[in-house]
């Protein structure tokens, strides 16, 4: 694996966390196209949260270092490849579905190619405009306005 976090800024990430009580932790993948709009998975109807486009995103397993988190589950949701991490795109909590305080903390990615896309957890995948996103929650638009 080539893509890299910088060992400081994953620490520090953490420990706020741990500071502010936080249970689960959450990776979430910033991904652009050579156009710039940002890639969404659309969560199963059945699913928590059923019918609500998200950025590929998943749980840090115990002892898993963020950018193995970010990489695998990216890879596990879209078929793509992380191959670096370019900064860290923010932060935000939430309640999980076991009602876990849970972070998310979203990078922004590069990834070998951009497609094709193969979503195995959802049930679409789009390449949208940040200017004109579908139904995402309220802290994934404001992480996405900047």
């Amino acid at each position: 694996m080539t893509a890299r976090l910088p060992a400081p800024l994953a620490e520090s990430l953490l420990a706020e966390a741990r500071r502010d009580g936080i249970g689960k932790y959450v990776v979430g993948a910033l991904i652009t196209d050579e156009d710039g709009r940002v890639l969404l998975l659309r969560r199963r109807p059945d699913d928590f949260l059923g019918g609500l486009w998200e950025l590929p995103s998943g749980g840090v397993d115990p002892g898993e270092r963020l950018v193995d988190a970010l990489c695998r589950e990216v890879l596990e949701e879209t078929g793509l490849t992380v191959t670096g991490v370019t900064g860290h795109a923010g932060t935000f909590d939430y309640a999980s579905r076991s009602g876990l305080r849970t972070r998310q903390f979203t990078f922004a990615v590069t990834v070998g190619a951009t497609g094709p896309v193969a979503p195995t957890e959802h049930d679409d995948s789009i390449w949208a405009d940040r200017g004109d996103l579908p139904a995402v929650s309220d802290e994934t638009r404001a992480l996405l306005a900047g």
